[in-house]
């Protein structure tokens, strides 16, 4: 772990460049080997189990959204909270926001949790959709994960507060225990212990678990120090309302996915059967890799911008902000051009033969990024909203791309084009998406330059 310091004032005075480079590298990091962590049991379900197990996977992942949804609107919302009261020197107060963030991530998913469980069958047949074939690969995995879920909704929520307390380094690390973890886990269950299906969850589970003892040892530590105290536990509904009001954009836009998942997968079953929803599994899986650096880029920015913006230091914000589309944008246009280059490398990571597995994979996963190079800039305008504590601006345009656009599409086009229709209606939400956020960003930045324009008249 990193020495102790308050490392924290340095976010207002640093260079910002450099500064965007520390927080986004181990953001970066961690999110890469998170996203591995995430499909490592794709792969291993694929190449050794049976291909329609990744199509169970792929059926259950909306309720594992919504889970982690949970996690968000909370570990986000107190964590952008968090930055804006150390921005504003506030410090007294960031231990009770800490405090109410744990006991809220133990119990909102928790409900969660033990509603799915009574009524699992009933989710993974009527709401999710899954057929015969993949209802016992969907079961299977499901109910494992959902025994382990309170960890995988605490576990990463916390996590935020270690890289706004100054050590990304440190939250970086979090990550990638729980990554290797799974990564040693899922062989030596799946095929030494000859569990299958059921051995990649428990892996997944598993490494949730210590991932989550690792954070709380941050926090029992010489290396900070916050503490999670008892009495700040005990829940105050104006400070608890604040936490969700400024993380519900981003829960909207992970709980918005879930949804999308649900229709998505009704129509891949619709117009292609298990052989589209297995496709769209693997690329999804593939698609998560290619998006998390800009994941990393946007939570090296968040604490950077809250902080800064709560110090009214509003030429950092706005600084901040342009520095992270660029890095994005770069980022997810070396994507694309990886995936338009190479597509069938990628498939054949998960399942390596020819056939019509492969040629329907290839085709949506052209299709699916079309328009990936235009994604960050939508992506991060959403989370600068959030992190300057404005949640009806951050709400509107996360829901914009996966809600406002991508549904009425997935409900629309596929009545007119079959099973292309499902493909292309995700460039197309990217493309409306973006033009949206346009016309909100000019407007903020109108106001960002007059809140500039009046500091300096003060300084005179």
């Amino acid at each position: 772990m990193e020495p102790t310091t308050n490392k924290t004032d340095r976010i207002g005075t640093e260079r910002i460049g450099k500064l965007l480079l520390d927080f986004s590298i181990p953001a970066i990091i961690g999110m890469l080997v998170n996203a591995i962590y995430n499909i490592v049991d794709r792969i291993y379900v694929g190449q050794g189990v049976d291909p329609l197990g990744i199509a169970g996977i792929t059926i259950v992942m909306p309720v594992m959204m919504v889970l982690m949804a949970m996690s968000i609107l909370i570990g986000i919302g107190a964590n952008s909270l968090f930055s804006i009261r150390l921005g504003e020197g506030r410090r007294d107060e960031v231990e009770k926001i800490m405090g109410h963030a744990f006991f809220l991530l133990f119990l909102v998913p928790g409900i969660a949790i033990v509603v799915c469980l009574i009524f699992l069958d009933d989710i993974i047949i009527h709401i999710l959709g899954a057929s015969e074939n993949i209802f016992p690969y969907a079961k299977t995995y499901l109910q494992i994960i959902l025994y382990g879920g309170v960890f995988s909704a605490m576990g990463p929520g916390i996590n935020h507060f270690i890289r706004s307390d100054g050590h990304p380094r440190t939250s970086m690390v979090t990550q990638l225990i729980g990554a290797v973890i799974n990564i040693i886990l899922d062989p030596i269950l799946i095929f030494g212990f000859k569990m299958g299906i059921a051995g990649a969850a428990w892996a997944t589970i598993i490494s949730q678990f210590i991932s989550f003892v690792w954070v709380l040892g941050y926090f029992n530590s010489r290396f900070t120090t916050l503490r999670f105290r008892i009495q700040d536990m005990k829940l105050e509904l104006g400070l608890t309302l604040k936490i969700m009001a400024i993380g519900f954009a981003p829960f909207a836009m992970q709980l918005a996915m879930g949804l999308v998942g649900v229709l998505q997968n009704h129509a891949l079953n619709t117009y292609g059967g298990d052989t589209a929803v297995t496709s769209m599994g693997i690329v999804f899986s593939i698609l998560i890799v290619i998006f998390m650096p800009l994941q990393g880029i946007n939570q090296g920015a968040q604490p950077i911008i809250g902080y800064n913006y709560g110090a009214k230091k509003y030429q950092r914000v706005k600084k901040t902000y342009k520095w992270a589309v660029i890095a994005g944008t770069i980022f997810i246009s070396a994507g694309f051009l990886l995936i338009h280059l190479f597509p069938h490398f990628f498939i054949s990571v998960f399942r390596n033969e020819e056939g019509p597995l492969m040629d329907m994979g290839v085709y949506c996963l052209r299709v699916s990024s079309a328009m990936f190079p235009i994604v960050a800039f939508q992506m991060f305008s959403s989370s600068y909203f959030q992190a300057i504590g404005k949640p009806v601006q951050s709400t509107i345009l996360s829901l914009s791309r996966q809600i406002l656009m991508y549904i009425p599409l997935l409900l629309l086009l596929p009545r007119r084009f079959g099973l292309h229709g499902v493909f292309f209606a995700m460039p197309a939400s990217d493309i409306l998406s973006a033009a949206l956020t346009l016309i909100v960003m000019l407007i903020e930045f109108k106001r960002l330059k007059k809140l500039i324009a009046e500091g300096e008249v003060r300084r005179r």
